[in-house]
Protein backbone atom coordinates (compact mmCIF):
# COMPACT_ATOMS: atom_id res chain seq x y z
CA UNK A 1 0.00 0.00 0.00
CA UNK A 2 1.63 3.38 -1.13
CA UNK A 3 1.77 6.54 1.36
CA UNK A 4 0.87 8.80 -1.29
CA UNK A 5 -2.01 10.73 -1.34
CA UNK A 6 -4.43 9.94 -4.65
CA UNK A 7 -4.94 13.12 -6.22
CA UNK A 8 -8.69 13.15 -7.99
CA UNK A 9 -10.68 15.88 -9.79
CA UNK A 10 -14.88 15.59 -9.92
CA UNK A 11 -15.49 17.71 -13.07
CA UNK A 12 -18.95 18.54 -12.41
CA UNK A 13 -20.74 20.20 -15.90
CA UNK A 14 -24.44 21.78 -15.80
CA UNK A 15 -27.16 20.32 -14.60
CA UNK A 16 -24.62 17.39 -12.95
CA UNK A 17 -26.62 14.73 -10.99
CA UNK A 18 -26.60 15.14 -7.30
CA UNK A 19 -25.60 12.18 -6.30
CA UNK A 20 -23.55 11.52 -8.57
CA UNK A 21 -21.30 14.53 -8.05
CA UNK A 22 -21.20 13.85 -4.44
CA UNK A 23 -20.62 9.97 -4.50
CA UNK A 24 -16.70 10.42 -5.16
CA UNK A 25 -15.80 12.24 -2.10
CA UNK A 26 -17.94 9.72 -0.30
CA UNK A 27 -16.37 6.94 -1.34
CA UNK A 28 -12.69 7.52 -1.58
CA UNK A 29 -13.00 9.73 1.69
CA UNK A 30 -14.07 6.56 3.53
CA UNK A 31 -10.63 5.16 2.14
CA UNK A 32 -8.16 5.00 4.59
CA UNK A 33 -4.96 3.34 6.46
CA UNK A 34 -4.87 1.26 9.29
CA UNK A 35 -3.67 4.60 11.41
CA UNK A 36 -6.79 6.32 9.23
CA UNK A 37 -4.77 8.32 7.29
CA UNK A 38 -6.59 9.48 3.90
CA UNK A 39 -5.64 7.17 0.89
CA UNK A 40 -7.53 9.78 -1.65
CA UNK A 41 -7.36 13.67 -1.95
CA UNK A 42 -10.93 14.62 -3.80
CA UNK A 43 -11.77 18.19 -5.02
CA UNK A 44 -14.26 19.26 -7.66
CA UNK A 45 -13.56 21.11 -10.40
CA UNK A 46 -15.93 22.75 -13.39
CA UNK A 47 -15.21 24.69 -16.41
CA UNK A 48 -13.28 28.32 -15.72
CA UNK A 49 -14.48 27.38 -11.59
CA UNK A 50 -17.80 29.03 -12.40
CA UNK A 51 -20.97 27.68 -10.81
CA UNK A 52 -22.81 24.68 -12.24
CA UNK A 53 -26.25 23.62 -11.60
CA UNK A 54 -27.44 20.39 -9.83
CA UNK A 55 -30.33 18.33 -10.59
CA UNK A 56 -30.79 18.65 -7.05
CA UNK A 57 -32.16 22.37 -6.80
CA UNK A 58 -28.54 23.75 -5.68
CA UNK A 59 -25.62 25.42 -7.53
CA UNK A 60 -21.94 23.54 -7.24
CA UNK A 61 -19.17 26.32 -6.25
CA UNK A 62 -16.21 24.50 -7.09
CA UNK A 63 -12.94 25.89 -5.44
CA UNK A 64 -10.74 25.02 -9.05
CA UNK A 65 -11.20 25.62 -12.49
CA UNK A 66 -9.66 22.80 -15.43
CA UNK A 67 -6.08 23.41 -13.92
CA UNK A 68 -7.19 20.98 -11.57
CA UNK A 69 -7.27 17.80 -14.47
CA UNK A 70 -3.66 19.03 -14.71
CA UNK A 71 -2.00 17.14 -11.65
CA UNK A 72 -4.91 14.48 -10.67
CA UNK A 73 -4.30 11.25 -10.72
CA UNK A 74 -7.85 10.30 -11.62
CA UNK A 75 -10.23 12.36 -13.09
CA UNK A 76 -14.09 11.32 -12.32
CA UNK A 77 -16.64 12.99 -14.90
CA UNK A 78 -20.81 12.76 -13.05
CA UNK A 79 -23.35 12.24 -14.52
CA UNK A 80 -25.90 14.81 -16.18
CA UNK A 81 -29.23 15.50 -17.52
CA UNK A 82 -28.62 17.83 -20.42
CA UNK A 83 -26.44 19.66 -22.27
CA UNK A 84 -24.49 19.19 -25.67
CA UNK A 85 -23.18 15.79 -24.49
CA UNK A 86 -26.69 13.90 -24.44
CA UNK A 87 -28.44 16.47 -27.03
CA UNK A 88 -25.85 16.15 -29.62
CA UNK A 89 -22.99 14.59 -28.82
CA UNK A 90 -20.39 18.00 -28.80
CA UNK A 91 -18.73 19.06 -25.85
CA UNK A 92 -16.94 22.04 -25.40
CA UNK A 93 -13.37 22.55 -26.75
CA UNK A 94 -11.50 23.30 -23.53
CA UNK A 95 -13.19 20.57 -21.77
CA UNK A 96 -12.38 17.98 -24.13
CA UNK A 97 -8.68 18.95 -24.29
CA UNK A 98 -8.55 19.28 -20.41
CA UNK A 99 -9.34 15.96 -20.29
CA UNK A 100 -7.63 14.37 -23.15
CA UNK A 101 -4.41 15.66 -21.51
CA UNK A 102 -5.45 14.20 -18.85
CA UNK A 103 -5.42 10.86 -20.13
CA UNK A 104 -2.18 11.57 -22.37
CA UNK A 105 -0.25 12.27 -19.53
CA UNK A 106 -1.30 9.23 -17.90
CA UNK A 107 -4.48 9.86 -15.52
CA UNK A 108 -7.20 7.29 -15.24
CA UNK A 109 -10.49 8.78 -16.36
CA UNK A 110 -13.76 7.35 -14.75
CA UNK A 111 -17.38 8.28 -15.53
CA UNK A 112 -20.73 7.70 -13.35
CA UNK A 113 -23.65 7.11 -15.52
CA UNK A 114 -24.26 9.56 -18.37
CA UNK A 115 -20.96 10.86 -17.39
CA UNK A 116 -19.64 8.33 -20.50
CA UNK A 117 -21.14 11.05 -22.75
CA UNK A 118 -19.41 13.58 -22.20
CA UNK A 119 -15.71 10.94 -22.13
CA UNK A 120 -17.41 9.65 -25.63
CA UNK A 121 -17.77 13.13 -26.68
CA UNK A 122 -14.23 13.79 -25.74
CA UNK A 123 -12.53 10.94 -28.00
CA UNK A 124 -11.95 9.01 -24.70
CA UNK A 125 -14.13 5.97 -25.52
CA UNK A 126 -12.97 5.11 -29.09
CA UNK A 127 -12.02 1.77 -29.16
CA UNK A 128 -13.04 0.94 -25.59
CA UNK A 129 -16.42 -0.81 -24.82
CA UNK A 130 -18.52 1.20 -22.48
CA UNK A 131 -21.53 1.37 -20.79
CA UNK A 132 -24.02 3.86 -19.47
CA UNK A 133 -27.26 4.36 -17.46
CA UNK A 134 -29.69 1.35 -19.09
CA UNK A 135 -32.58 4.64 -19.99
CA UNK A 136 -29.76 6.13 -22.28
CA UNK A 137 -28.20 3.39 -23.68
CA UNK A 138 -30.10 3.78 -27.33
CA UNK A 139 -29.44 7.48 -26.90
CA UNK A 140 -25.97 6.83 -26.70
CA UNK A 141 -25.85 4.55 -29.65
CA UNK A 142 -27.56 7.00 -31.99
CA UNK A 143 -24.91 9.68 -30.76
CA UNK A 144 -21.88 7.22 -30.72
CA UNK A 145 -22.66 4.12 -32.99
CA UNK A 146 -18.98 3.54 -33.37
CA UNK A 147 -18.64 2.52 -29.37
CA UNK A 148 -19.26 -1.15 -28.37
CA UNK A 149 -21.73 -0.21 -25.35
CA UNK A 150 -22.83 -2.76 -22.84
CA UNK A 151 -26.01 -1.40 -20.73
CA UNK A 152 -26.19 -4.74 -18.84
CA UNK A 153 -22.86 -4.09 -16.75
CA UNK A 154 -22.53 -2.08 -14.07
CA UNK A 155 -19.15 -0.80 -14.70
CA UNK A 156 -16.53 -1.50 -16.99
CA UNK A 157 -12.35 -1.43 -16.56
CA UNK A 158 -10.56 -1.20 -19.44
CA UNK A 159 -7.20 -0.37 -17.18
CA UNK A 160 -7.13 3.62 -17.79
CA UNK A 161 -11.03 4.46 -18.86
CA UNK A 162 -13.75 3.31 -16.70
CA UNK A 163 -17.32 3.59 -17.22
CA UNK A 164 -20.32 2.80 -14.66
CA UNK A 165 -23.98 2.74 -15.19
CA UNK A 166 -26.28 4.36 -13.62
CA UNK A 167 -26.61 6.13 -10.58
CA UNK A 168 -25.74 3.80 -7.83
CA UNK A 169 -23.16 2.02 -9.68
CA UNK A 170 -20.54 4.99 -9.14
CA UNK A 171 -20.57 3.56 -6.10
CA UNK A 172 -19.57 -0.03 -7.42
CA UNK A 173 -16.69 1.92 -9.58
CA UNK A 174 -15.11 3.54 -6.82
CA UNK A 175 -15.52 0.39 -4.42
CA UNK A 176 -13.66 -1.15 -7.31
CA UNK A 177 -10.99 1.52 -8.02
CA UNK A 178 -10.40 1.37 -4.49
CA UNK A 179 -10.31 -2.31 -4.32
CA UNK A 180 -7.30 -2.51 -7.24
CA UNK A 181 -5.35 0.39 -6.09
CA UNK A 182 -5.38 -0.66 -2.06
CA UNK A 183 -6.74 -3.59 -2.07
CA UNK A 184 -10.06 -5.63 -0.82
CA UNK A 185 -9.41 -4.79 3.42
CA UNK A 186 -9.27 -0.71 2.68
CA UNK A 187 -12.20 -1.37 -0.01
CA UNK A 188 -14.36 -3.14 2.16
CA UNK A 189 -13.96 -0.85 5.31
CA UNK A 190 -14.69 1.99 2.97
CA UNK A 191 -17.67 0.29 2.24
CA UNK A 192 -19.01 -0.59 5.72
CA UNK A 193 -17.95 3.27 6.75
CA UNK A 194 -20.25 4.18 3.58
CA UNK A 195 -23.01 1.31 4.99
CA UNK A 196 -23.36 0.03 1.47
CA UNK A 197 -22.20 -3.65 0.13
CA UNK A 198 -18.65 -3.59 -0.97
CA UNK A 199 -19.64 -5.57 -4.08
CA UNK A 200 -23.26 -6.19 -5.94
CA UNK A 201 -23.76 -9.52 -7.72
CA UNK A 202 -24.73 -9.46 -11.23
CA UNK A 203 -25.30 -5.98 -13.92
CA UNK A 204 -27.82 -3.56 -14.63
CA UNK A 205 -30.04 -5.84 -16.57
CA UNK A 206 -31.75 -7.01 -13.19
CA UNK A 207 -33.15 -3.23 -12.95
CA UNK A 208 -34.01 -2.48 -16.60
CA UNK A 209 -37.62 -1.85 -16.96
CA UNK A 210 -39.45 -4.50 -19.52
CA UNK A 211 -43.14 -3.98 -19.49
CA UNK A 212 -44.78 -6.12 -22.12
CA UNK A 213 -45.24 -4.36 -25.07
CA UNK A 214 -48.86 -4.29 -26.60
CA UNK A 215 -49.70 -3.88 -30.84
CA UNK A 216 -52.81 -2.30 -31.22
CA UNK A 217 -53.15 -5.28 -34.06
CA UNK A 218 -51.48 -8.63 -33.84
CA UNK A 219 -52.29 -12.01 -35.46
CA UNK A 220 -49.73 -13.53 -32.09
CA UNK A 221 -51.35 -11.38 -29.13
CA UNK A 222 -53.84 -13.75 -28.31
CA UNK A 223 -52.05 -16.89 -28.73
CA UNK A 224 -49.22 -14.97 -26.39
CA UNK A 225 -51.83 -14.14 -23.65
CA UNK A 226 -53.06 -17.69 -23.69
CA UNK A 227 -49.68 -19.01 -23.09
CA UNK A 228 -48.63 -16.70 -20.53
CA UNK A 229 -51.49 -18.34 -18.47
CA UNK A 230 -49.69 -21.59 -19.30
CA UNK A 231 -46.39 -21.13 -18.28
CA UNK A 232 -46.22 -23.94 -15.48
CA UNK A 233 -46.73 -26.37 -18.43
CA UNK A 234 -44.77 -27.53 -20.90
CA UNK A 235 -45.95 -25.17 -24.18
CA UNK A 236 -44.18 -26.51 -27.77
CA UNK A 237 -43.92 -24.36 -30.94
CA UNK A 238 -46.84 -26.48 -32.10
CA UNK A 239 -49.25 -26.27 -29.32
CA UNK A 240 -48.62 -22.43 -30.24
CA UNK A 241 -49.12 -22.50 -34.12
CA UNK A 242 -52.05 -24.27 -33.20
CA UNK A 243 -53.91 -22.08 -30.73
CA UNK A 244 -53.18 -19.22 -33.47
CA UNK A 245 -54.87 -21.61 -36.35
CA UNK A 246 -51.30 -21.54 -38.78
CA UNK A 247 -48.98 -23.57 -39.75
CA UNK A 248 -45.65 -23.95 -37.54
CA UNK A 249 -43.66 -21.46 -40.70
CA UNK A 250 -46.49 -18.85 -40.86
CA UNK A 251 -47.10 -18.57 -37.12
CA UNK A 252 -43.34 -18.41 -37.01
CA UNK A 253 -42.68 -15.32 -39.23
CA UNK A 254 -45.83 -13.92 -37.84
CA UNK A 255 -44.44 -13.84 -34.25
CA UNK A 256 -41.22 -13.12 -34.95
CA UNK A 257 -42.28 -9.71 -36.88
CA UNK A 258 -44.70 -8.58 -34.13
CA UNK A 259 -42.02 -9.33 -30.92
CA UNK A 260 -38.77 -9.66 -32.74
CA UNK A 261 -37.95 -12.69 -30.88
CA UNK A 262 -38.48 -16.46 -32.32
CA UNK A 263 -41.52 -18.03 -30.21
CA UNK A 264 -38.72 -20.16 -27.92
CA UNK A 265 -37.02 -16.92 -27.26
CA UNK A 266 -40.22 -15.13 -26.20
CA UNK A 267 -41.30 -17.92 -23.91
CA UNK A 268 -37.95 -18.10 -22.01
CA UNK A 269 -38.40 -14.61 -21.50
CA UNK A 270 -41.29 -14.89 -20.02
CA UNK A 271 -40.81 -17.64 -17.56
CA UNK A 272 -37.80 -15.83 -16.78
CA UNK A 273 -39.63 -12.50 -15.82
CA UNK A 274 -42.25 -14.81 -13.77
CA UNK A 275 -40.39 -16.25 -12.22
CA UNK A 276 -38.58 -12.87 -11.26
CA UNK A 277 -41.94 -11.15 -9.86
CA UNK A 278 -42.64 -14.83 -8.18
CA UNK A 279 -39.13 -14.37 -6.25
CA UNK A 280 -40.15 -10.87 -5.28
CA UNK A 281 -43.39 -11.15 -4.02
CA UNK A 282 -44.16 -14.07 -2.63
CA UNK A 283 -42.74 -16.79 0.12
CA UNK A 284 -42.32 -19.91 -2.45
CA UNK A 285 -39.45 -21.90 -2.39
CA UNK A 286 -36.97 -22.00 -5.47
CA UNK A 287 -38.21 -24.96 -6.43
CA UNK A 288 -41.31 -24.31 -5.99
CA UNK A 289 -40.98 -21.07 -8.30
CA UNK A 290 -38.99 -23.00 -10.89
CA UNK A 291 -41.61 -25.43 -11.18
CA UNK A 292 -44.73 -22.63 -11.64
CA UNK A 293 -42.97 -21.28 -14.41
CA UNK A 294 -42.39 -24.20 -16.46
CA UNK A 295 -38.43 -24.73 -15.81
CA UNK A 296 -39.03 -28.17 -14.04
CA UNK A 297 -35.74 -28.27 -11.98
CA UNK A 298 -34.21 -25.38 -9.69
CA UNK A 299 -31.01 -25.78 -11.67
CA UNK A 300 -32.62 -24.82 -15.19
CA UNK A 301 -34.15 -21.67 -13.39
CA UNK A 302 -30.69 -20.86 -11.78
CA UNK A 303 -29.06 -21.63 -15.21
CA UNK A 304 -31.67 -19.13 -17.24
CA UNK A 305 -32.05 -16.55 -14.44
CA UNK A 306 -28.53 -16.36 -14.29
CA UNK A 307 -27.80 -16.08 -18.05
CA UNK A 308 -30.25 -13.05 -18.38
CA UNK A 309 -29.30 -10.97 -15.38
CA UNK A 310 -26.34 -12.04 -13.68
CA UNK A 311 -27.41 -13.42 -10.49
CA UNK A 312 -28.76 -16.43 -8.92
CA UNK A 313 -32.35 -17.04 -7.30
CA UNK A 314 -31.59 -16.50 -4.23
CA UNK A 315 -29.69 -13.53 -4.71
CA UNK A 316 -32.10 -11.87 -6.44
CA UNK A 317 -34.61 -12.38 -3.93
CA UNK A 318 -32.54 -11.00 -1.28
CA UNK A 319 -32.19 -7.48 -3.25
CA UNK A 320 -35.49 -7.72 -4.47
CA UNK A 321 -37.93 -9.02 -1.84
CA UNK A 322 -40.55 -6.70 -0.83
CA UNK A 323 -41.21 -6.41 2.74
CA UNK A 324 -45.39 -6.78 4.10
Amino acid sequence: MTSTVHRIAVLALNDVVGLDLGTPAQLFGAARTDDRRPLYDVATCTPGGRAVRSTAGFQVLPDHGLDLLVTADTVVVPGMRSGPPMTDGTIDPAVAEALRGAHRRGARVMSICTGAFVLAAAGLLDGHPATTHWAYADRFRRLHPGIDLDPDVLFIDTGRVLTSAGVAAGIDLCLHVIRIDHGSDVANRAARRCVVPPWRDGGQAQYIERPVPRAPVSDTAATRDWARRRLHEPVALRDLAAHARMSVRTFTRHFRSETGLSPAQWLLQQRTDHARLLLETTDLTVDQVAHRCGFGSTAALRQHLHARIGVSPSVYRRTFRRTR
